[in-house]
């Protein structure tokens, strides 16, 4: 097997959803879905805002509808694309996940636009 890969899932998370918590909760656990074949297939999953809210919460903020999330969210992606092998580019709307295919496409970072494209996902 080749070495594993630190793969972003990148899908919509507050788009879409007026900022509603149990509508971005509902877009997380749909990006999340995808963690599970992506370990299994010997590859690390990462997700922006499984940093991201952390930070946003260390930082005294109340949430993704924080002003201060515009200044944590979208660099956080941007910080971990710098040490991702790969994007996995989950359909949906989301201007942050288009940014983060941009980025990764600037870099030669590897985009896949589905599981079945993952090496070494069952399929």
């Amino acid at each position: 097997m080749t070495a594993p890969l630190m793969i972003l899932i990148a899908g919509p998370y507050a788009s879409g959803t007026g900022g509603d918590p149990a509508l971005m909760a509902a877009n997380l656990s749909r990006l999340e879905e995808a963690a599970w074949p992506i370990f299994q297939a010997g590859h690390v999953p990462m997700i922006g805002e499984w940093v991201a809210l952390p930070v946003l919460s260390s930082a005294g903020a109340t949430g993704p509808t924080d002003p201060l999330a515009a200044e944590v969210m979208y660099p956080t992606a941007e910080r971990l694309l710098q040490r991702c092998d790969a994007v996995l580019r989950l359909p949906g709307a989301s201007k942050g996940a288009d940014q983060d295919v941009a980025i990764a496409e600037s870099r030669g970072i590897p985009v896949y636009r589905s599981l079945a494209e993952v090496p070494g996902v069952a399929a």
